[in-house]
């Protein structure tokens, strides 16, 4: 299937360029420029929390809507290779999320590599998810009413957090929202994956810049790498996870292996929705509106919440 006009002009306007440094030589100047794009003025009403990790602040910003039709609590973690961008970068993608379907939103400040290799980012997931889990009366929630999400590094980290709820026993995820999720730890040439092969360049998201993201992350430790909780497919027990709705994109080198994953939990007896957007690339729930793949994404996440099955469709 051939990508269609707009989504192309979208992929001219994001993509980087064929002879991009590697990540590990510019992500202070791109995380620097991803500064100077960050909107300052939220229509939101929202605040700033900060929960005790080992010493140290794990940032949560809450996004509540002018109108909150819903009780629910969304508990956000945002993409950009564990690398780049911020709760800061991604006010646009949390503000919609809010306004789309009614909840407030959790967005969290995690730390981020090469400064903070794995798992330290992680463990800031772990830590503001627990915090929020174990005290929902400060969010006028239950427990059972929050939902995790993230998209691609951070669908990553909202798989990896439900494992380490399911494993640690601190507290309970009752269901997940994963948007391209990475879920595995090889996109080289022998990877099991055709996505990685067929759309592992001239996109948004290139192979090389995945596998580069994910050196930074594991810190040059092959061990990490092989950790289920860097690589939530590797893990051999699936079961006891929570509902999960995986959302992937036609044109990404993650699409294999996020569908992959949603195989994996169905097979260990989890309920999963999964659904692959057509003529989408890596990165696109980040694009306005205009674009009708995240008018239905929203609408399919809105269904979820709601307990209605979403689609699913395998192209």
């Amino acid at each position: 299937m051939a990508i269609n006009k707009t989504m192309r002009a979208a992929l001219r306007a994001l993509s980087y360029p064929a002879n991009t440094l590697e990540i590990g030589k510019t992500y202070r100047v791109e995380r620097a420029i991803g500064g100077l794009k960050a909107p300052l003025s939220p229509i939101y009403q929202l605040w700033d929390q900060k929960i005790e990790r080992d010493g140290h602040e794990v940032r949560v910003r809450i996004y509540t809507p002018k109108k909150q039709t819903d009780q629910r609590l969304l508990l956000f973690f945002h993409g950009g290779g564990w690398v780049l961008e911020s709760v800061d970068t991604y006010n646009s993608v949390c503000k919609n999320l809010a306004k789309k379907t009614g909840c407030r939103v959790a967005s969290v400040e995690y730390g981020l590599a090469p400064e903070h290799v794995f798992p330290e980012g992680l463990e800031d997931c772990y830590a503001a998810a627990r915090a929020v889990y174990q005290n929902p009366e400060q969010f006028g929630v239950q427990s059972s009413e929050i939902t995790l999400i993230g998209d691609s590094a951070g669908g990553n980290l909202a798989a990896a957090v439900s494992l380490m709820a399911r494993d640690r026993g601190e507290f309970h995820v009752a269901q997940q929202i994963l948007i391209y999720p990475a879920t595995y730890n090889d996109h080289t040439e022998t990877t099991p994956f055709d996505s990685v092969r067929e759309n592992g360049d001239n996109f948004l998201l290139t192979a090389k810049r995945v596998r580069e993201y994910m050196e930074l992350y594991a810190g040059g430790n092959e061990e990490n790498r092989k950790n289920p909780y860097f690589a939530p497919l590797l893990a051999e027990d699936l079961t006891n996870q929570p509902r999960t709705l995986i959302v992937t994109a036609e044109f990404d080198p993650l699409r294999d292996e996020g569908e992959a994953y949603g195989y994996a939990l169905r097979r260990a007896g989890n309920e999963v929705a999964l659904y692959r957007m057509p003529d989408a690339l890596h990165g696109y729930f980040s694009l306005s509106m205009r674009f009708s793949q995240v008018r239905h994404t929203y609408d399919m996440i809105d269904h979820f919440l709601n307990g209605e099955a979403a689609s699913c469709r395998k192209n």
